[in-house]
């Protein structure tokens, strides 16, 4: 695809030996394809703006998700909702290969719309289950991947993306609220609500307590309990994201930096890297192609 549609690419390094991670961006979309071999360890925890939908060609791969361990094989779906809290690891020392969608929120409700899926499109969309055995399923997510990895032309993409969220729409689970908002009482929404509005700011754990009303210790054992993180962790999850959101702008690290609230680009690439296992340099230019 040399038009609107080309893809931009990343072939970043992946530390340990044998590691190794290839991600593709459709520009038209949004959409990122990511094809990736680990061993050990791979994914330090984090979570993404964009609903997360893949499988396992290779190996055992395991990682928690919603306070749970899941280990995933071969034949396996994996579906993980925007903002939900994940790691991985390779518990077998041949490791395992994976292969993964990246779908813009905005993009899907725009296209659930169109297909008449509304719970596909809420914000509040979950899943019934974090890995499904369904062969159609795995099918379905292999092909529009290859579309958009293989950079197999807008007709292709369209076709194959249509045929997974169709699919997809069959896989929700009811949900009212989101779980996050249900398990944090009033004391700790309003640390959680800070932490978002002072992002790039230097809270301190004393300047949380005030805020909730309560002392520094109940205050990160509450955190912890109603968001599986502590308040740093979740900072740090923040700030991640919308980093994300401002390479794939245009923005320099050295600007994402000081806009998101890391000390600076070698501190910004640190927590990067350890969470998606590229440089921030590299995913801007994968989405803009543009040098760093």
């Amino acid at each position: 695809m040399k038009d609107a549609t080309a893809n931009a690419s990343s072939n970043a390094p992946a530390r340990g030996p044998g590691n190794w991670l290839v991600a593709r961006r459709d520009a038209e979309t949004g959409i990122e394809g990511l094809r990736a071999h680990f061993s050990g360890h791979a994914y330090d925890p984090h979570d993404h703006d964009d609903m997360l939908i893949g499988y396992t060609e290779q190996g055992v791969q395991r990682f928690q998700c919603h306070r749970a361990l899941h280990t995933s094989v071969p034949g396996r779906a994996i579906l993980i909702e925007p903002g939900a809290l994940h790691d991985g690891h390779a518990p077998e020392t041949e490791g395992f290969t994976y292969a993964m969608l990246y779908l813009p929120q905005a993009w899907v409700a725009h296209a659930a719309q169109r297909l008449d899926l509304p719970g596909l499109g809420s914000v509040e969309a979950a899943f019934g289950q974090t890995l499904v055995d369904d062969r159609a399923l795995v099918e379905s997510i292999r092909q529009a991947f290859l579309a958009i990895y293989g950079e197999e032309g807008r007709l292709a993409r369209d076709q194959s993306l249509d045929r997974l969220l169709m699919l997809l729409g069959g896989q929700l689970r009811e949900t009212l609220a989101s779980a996050e908002s249900l398990a944090a009482p009033p004391a700790i929404a309003r640390v959680r609500d800070a932490l978002h509005a002072h992002m790039d700011g230097n809270l301190g754990l004393d300047d949380l307590a005030q805020i909730a009303g309560i002392d520094r210790f109940r205050l990160t054992r509450l955190f912890q309990r109603a968001f599986g993180t502590s308040p740093h962790a979740y900072l740090v999850r923040l700030r991640l994201r919308a980093a994300r959101r401002l390479l794939a702008a245009g923005r320099t690290p050295a600007q994402v930096a000081a806009e998101v609230g890391f000390a600076d680009q070698s501190h910004l690439g640190r927590w990067f890297r350890r969470a998606y296992r590229m440089t921030p340099a590299a995913y801007r230019h994968m989405c803009t192609n543009v040098p760093d």
